[in-house]
C-alpha cells in the first residue's frame, strides 16, 4: 500500500476507536465502525486487484479515491459533536480577533476598496474544496503520476491532523456564536453561497484547528514537493491559501486562533513528509550500495 493509503487506514481506525470512547449514541457508534470497516475492506480489495492486474484504470482510482474519503472523514467528525453551550474558548478567541480587526486595522484595510476584496476572499474560500483535486489534476497534466503519493500524503496529513483534533476542542464558529458581530460590511452573492454551503454541509464538532487553512497550505506545500518543475503552481496555490486564511477570519468563519493552528498543522505535515522522503532516499542509497 502507498503511504497516503496507510494514512487513511490509520485515520479511519482512529475514528472507529473514538466512536467507542466518546459519549455518542449507540447507532452512531455502530454506523461509524461498520462504515469504516467497509472502507478498509474495499481499500484492501482495490490494492490487491491493482497489484494483481496492474491496470491503469485501477491505479487512477487509487489516485482519486482519497478525495471522497476525506469528505467522509469530515462528515464522520460531525457525528461526534457533543452539546456545547459554555463558549469559553470562543470568547477568548474573539478578544484576539478584535485586536486584529480593529486596533490593527485589518477589517478597514480589506474594505478600503469597497466590495472588491471581500468578494475575492469569499470566492477564494468557496474554492478551498477544489484545491486538492486541482493539484492532483495538474500532476496528471505534467505526467508525473508516480509522484501522486508524495502529494497525497502531505495533503491528507495536513487535513486529517486537523479533523482528528476536533473532539478535543469543542467550539462553534464566530458567525453562529456571535451572530451579526464583526461581520463584513459587504454581503455579496459569493458570501451567500458560502453561507448556504456551511448551513447545509457544515458540522458542529469544532472549528479548531481550521482544516480549511491546513488543507489549503498543505496543498501548496504538497505540490511544491511533488512537482518542483512547476513553481508557478506552487505560487498560485500559496496565494490561494493566504486568501483562504484571510477569508476565514474576515468572514467570521473561523477565529484567528483556528487559522494559525491550521497553518501550524500544514507545517507539521510538511515536516513529516520531508522526514519520510529523506528516510526513503537513505534506504534507497543503502540498498544501492549493497547491490
Amino acid at each position: 500500500m502507498r503511504a497516503s493509503e496507510w494514512l487513511l487506514v490509520a485515520y479511519f481506525a482512529y475514528t472507529s476507536v473514538m466512536a467507542w470512547l466518546l459519549p455518542v449514541r449507540p447507532p452512531v457508534r455502530t454506523i461509524t465502525v461498520t462504515l469504516n470497516l467497509t472502507i478498509l475492506a474495499g481499500y484492501a480489495l482495490l490494492v490487491y486487484a491493482d497489484g494483481l492486474r496492474r491496470r491503469e484504470f485501477l491505479g487512477a482510482i487509487r489516485d482519486w479515491f482519497p478525495f471522497p474519503l476525506m469528505l467522509l472523514a469530515y462528515r464522520e467528525m460531525g457525528w461526534f459533536a457533543q452539546p456545547h453551550t459554555r463558549f469559553a474558548l470562543e470568547h477568548l478567541w474573539l478578544g484576539w480577533d478584535r485586536v486584529l480587526l480593529y486596533p490593527w486595522g485589518f477589517k478597514a484595510l480589506l474594505e478600503a476598496a469597497g466590495p472588491l476584496v471581500p468578494a475575492l476572499l469569499e470566492i477564494s474560500y468557496s474554492l478551498v474544496y477544489s484545491l486538492g483535486p486541482f493539484a492532483a489534476a495538474m500532476i496528471y497534466v505534467y505526467r508525473r503520476r508516480e509522484r501522486m503519493d508524495t502529494f497525497l500524503f502531505l495533503f491528507e496529513l495536513g487535513v486529517l491532523v486537523c479533523y482528528a483534533q476536533f473532539p478535543f476542542w469543542p467550539s462553534e464558529p464566530p458567525r453562529t456564536v456571535f451572530p451579526g458581530q464583526d461581520f463584513p460590511a459587504y454581503y455579496t452573492v459569493f458570501r451567500r453561497f458560502n453561507w448556504w454551503m456551511l448551513g447545509g454541509y457544515g458540522i458542529h464538532t469544532s472549528v479548531f484547528p481550521s482544516a480549511h487553512v491546513g488543507g489549503a497550505f498543505a496543498a501548496a506545500f504538497g505540490i511544491r514537493q511533488s512537482l518542483p518543475e512547476a513553481p508557478w503552481l506552487f505560487r498560485f496555490l500559496l496565494v490561494m491559501a493566504v486568501l483562504i486564511a484571510t477569508a476565514t477570519v474576515y468572514g467570521r468563519y473561523h477565529y484567528l486562533a483556528d487559522a494559525v493552528a491550521g497553518f501550524a498543522m500544514s507545517l507539521l505535515a510538511l515536516g513529516m513528509s520531508r522526514m519520510r522522503s529523506s528516510a526513503a532516499a537513505s534506504t534507497a542509497r543503502r540498498e544501492k550500495g549493497m547491490g
